[in-house]
């Protein structure tokens, strides 16, 4: 059995999703951010100069992402853009074009045998984005870069373009990378396509023919099909050769009137099919063979009418900042390794589902007393209880230390029988590294932190925020490590591909 999973499939699912941010009974998304402490080989594998990449596993996005998790901010429907993969405008380069039959037996220029999967739009430097309708046989763009914003095809660097629509300015700050570009609507390109018009051919010169002018009616199932009502094409014959598409009329074969409504069309070249006028009142025999005119199919609505359907965007892009430590929640006295992107979690202990729009996922002990000073990353322990941990941050201001405990050795359980117990009580809690030790406090109380939100502890405890292993994690990436500070944004971008 051959089947495929279609654009518009692809289309739907993505559309589905980014409506998913906005709907009255919406899902809560949030970015997180984890992995204070470094990959190693005998933990997560992989090392902080090459990350591990995550499985699609439970371990990985059911357990293992929540043990380190830092802390998450809500991503809103202004957060989010349809995207399409960014392939620049240099000249020189040969580009593919529109064709609305691209397949394994009529591919691109470049040999894709997908449109989406082709290079038959680019990005220009002040962000304006065209699609190719001509290529000129396959050659080089050569000539000047794009500029114009008119809603007609036009002709430069021996390529026919259209234009589709242009980045603006506080779009290409938040949602254009190396790799990936916003795709909007430009409401003046949109309101002048016309469904199922002829706007581009396909020509195969043949030999032969009688040199001079000739007009076709566009046969099929467009309005007025084959009559001289319905789109004509202009055809130019010199040197005994149908000349190839353009727009220069007398020099290039070219779409004398465009039509409308066309799924499918063909031009017959055969006797009392060509003629001298653009009434096709007069026949006349252009004689000659192996020569063809195709029309080329606009997609549904026409050329500018929806970009993202038109381009492929089925690519959801979310654009979140972490502003220094976000109100106290995501800290900022350490790196992180890891993001991701978590729907629906609930809050710790119940099943509601979380809408704060940040979110401390780190534990929180309060010392009554200490000696020294914790260092990040460093393992703590707890004689009594066994607990084992990482320390994340140490406030020696407010004596508060935050951890968290790894399901590995000396990550969150000990090393030599596997356990992993919580730290609880007032005994000692010891810094591997540091040397240092605190005794937890045993109050019950609220501690206004540095950005004045309160913690509340529970003799002396604070849980995570989120409930660990809740809702659904749908994105997981592992990168080299993010230092961050309080005084730095960090602009972090995930590419959701459908």
């Amino acid at each position: 059995m051959s089947a495929i999973i279609t654009e518009k499939f692809r289309q739907h699912n993505s559309k589905q999703f980014e409506e998913s941010f906005s709907e009255t009974a919406g899902n809560a998304y949030y970015l997180f951010v984890g992995k204070s402490a470094p990959f190693t080989s005998g933990t997560t594998s992989g090392s902080d100069g090459s990350p591990p990449i995550p499985s699609d596993s439970p371990a990985d996005t059911e357990y293992y992402a929540w043990d380190s998790m830092l802390g998450a901010k809500k991503i809103t429907s202004s957060d989010i853009a349809f995207t399409i993969p960014r392939r620049n405008w240099v000249n020189g380069t040969t580009y593919d074009m529109y064709e609305h039959n691209i397949s394994s037996s009529n591919a691109t220029t470049s040999g894709a045998s997908n449109l989406y999967n082709s290079s038959f739009y680019f990005v220009t430097s002040d962000y304006k984005v065209y699609k190719v309708l001509d290529n000129n046989g396959g050659t080089a763009y050569s000539g000047a870069e794009p500029s114009s914003t008119s809603s007609a095809p036009f002709a430069l660097g021996g390529y026919v373009l259209k234009y589709m629509y242009t980045i603006s300015a506080s779009n290409v700050a938040k949602y254009v990378t190396s790799e990936f570009v916003p795709v909007v609507t430009d409401s003046t390109v949109s309101a002048a396509a016309v469904d199922g018009a002829i706007e581009s051919l396909t020509i195969t010169g043949g030999s032969g023919y009688t040199n001079g002018t000739y007009y076709a009616a566009v046969y099929g199932d467009g309005t007025s099909a084959g009559t001289a009502s319905g789109a004509i094409i202009r055809i130019t014959v010199s040197s005994n050769q149908i000349q190839s598409f353009g727009l220069t009329a007398g020099t290039d074969t070219t779409v004398h009137a465009k039509g409308a409504n066309y799924t499918f069309g063909t031009v017959n070249l055969g006797t009392g099919f060509t003629f001298s006028d653009a009434g096709l009142t007069s026949a006349s025999n252009m004689s000659g063979s192996g020569g063809a005119v195709n029309v080329v199919i606009s997609p549904k609505n026409g050329h500018g009418f929806f970009p993202c359907e038109e381009l492929g965007g089925h690519f959801v892009m979310t654009s979140t900042s972490l502003t220094g430590d976000e109100g106290d929640d995501i800290t900022a006295a350490n790196d992180f390794r890891q993001v991701g992107l978590v729907v629906d979690p609930t809050n710790f202990g119940t099943s509601t589902i979380a809408s704060a729009t940040t979110i401390r996922q780190t534990y929180v002990v309060k010392m009554s007393s200490n000696s020294g000073n914790f260092e990040v990353d460093e393992k703590i322990s707890q004689a009594t209880s066994g607990a084992i941990g990482k320390v994340v941050e140490w406030d020696s201001t407010l004596k508060l230390l935050y951890y968290q405990q790894e399901r590995f050795g000396d990550f969150g359980t000990n090393s030599t029988t596997g356990d992993h117990s919580l730290f609880t009580g007032t005994t000692t809690v010891t810094g591997a590294t540091s040397g240092a030790t605190g005794s937890p406090s045993s109050t019950t109380e609220s501690v206004t932190l540095a950005n004045g939100t309160a913690l509340s502890l529970s003799s002396g405890y604070a849980n995570p925020e989120l409930e660990p292993d809740s809702g659904l994690i749908l994105y997981l990436e592992n990168r080299k490590p993010v230092q961050r500070d309080t005084d730095q944004t960090e602009d972090i971008k995930l590419i959701i591909e459908f």
